[in-house]
């Protein structure tokens, strides 16, 4: 159903770099690129996540109560992929962990203050 999720920046290059070293660890690569916007997927038919500097010209800012979350296959991912995170420099919005049964979920921020999460169902 969701086919892309755009988040603001205000420093495309350094979110650009974030997301390549970040999302290049599930297999997603830029599929889309223009001066202002940047785009990753897995694959075409895959929904997908861009970047950009907001049209309206004002500032990006986090929404409050937004969230985006990547859905992988393991809780190893999980874990591999929260710690990647940080090593690249997100803060911690809940490390990788067991939330109820049947959900294994890490949270973090980006250099921007989006919040993220890396999650498998089991």
């Amino acid at each position: 159903m969701i086919g892309y999720v755009t988040l603001g920046t205000n420093d495309l290059e350094r979110a650009a770099k974030f997301y390549d070293a970040l999302l290049g660890e599930i297999g997603a690569k830029r599929f889309m690129e223009f001066e202002r916007f940047i785009a990753w997927s897995v694959s075409p038919t895959s929904p997908g996540l861009g970047l950009t500097h907001p049209f309206d010209g004002n500032k990006a800012t986090v929404g409050n109560g937004v969230m985006v979350a990547f859905a992988v296959d393991s809780t190893d991912k999980v874990d591999r992929l929260y710690a990647k995170a940080m090593e690249l420099g997100a803060t911690d919005e809940g490390p990788a962990g067991p939330r109820g049964e049947g959900f294994y979920a890490g949270y973090f921020r980006d250099p921007d203050g989006n919040k993220l999460n890396f999650f498998c169902m089991s």
